[in-house]
């Protein structure tokens, strides 16, 4: 793979934010820096870039695939209220694939595991809204 200049700023884009970008999320990201680039294009590139192994595609049930800049095995979180998709880093990890691989025999080459919840902001959103409305009552 060729490292373009288009695909280095997708990737710098990527690297930069945390907050799990959605392609869409990228190009008016990548469009800042580069403003001709193309949706279909950006597309393109992810595509790129997550088959070189320099991104993750993260599909989240029921939700529009995302981009993570982190490689490494980690666990994603997911709001249910707004969406939010958090990183979580947790050295349980590592023993629960070897537990796996010790109890199937299989050699593992990857996971996807996703938690559900509602995140802390939309955790307050929600206890003001039901301050508000007792104060109503």
């Amino acid at each position: 793979m060729r490292m373009t200049s288009q695909r280095s700023i997708i990737l710098d884009e990527i690297r930069k934010t945390h907050a799990h970008p959605t392609a869409d999320e990228v190009y008016v990201l990548v469009r800042r820096r580069l403003p001709r680039v193309s949706l279909a294009t950006v597309y393109r590139n992810l595509d790129v870039l997550t088959r070189a192994g320099l991104i993750r595609t993260v599909e989240l049930g029921g939700c529009p695939r995302r981009y993570d800049g982190r490689v490494d095995d980690h666990i994603h979180v997911r709001c249910l209220e707004c969406g939010r998709v958090d990183d979580v880093a947790d050295a349980l990890l590592a023993r629960a694939r070897s537990r796996v691989e010790k109890v199937s025999g299989y050699s593992i080459s990857g996971h996807h595991l996703e938690f559900a919840g509602v995140c802390p902001d939309c955790q307050r959103r929600a206890r003001g809204r039901r301050r508000r409305k007792n104060a109503e009552s």
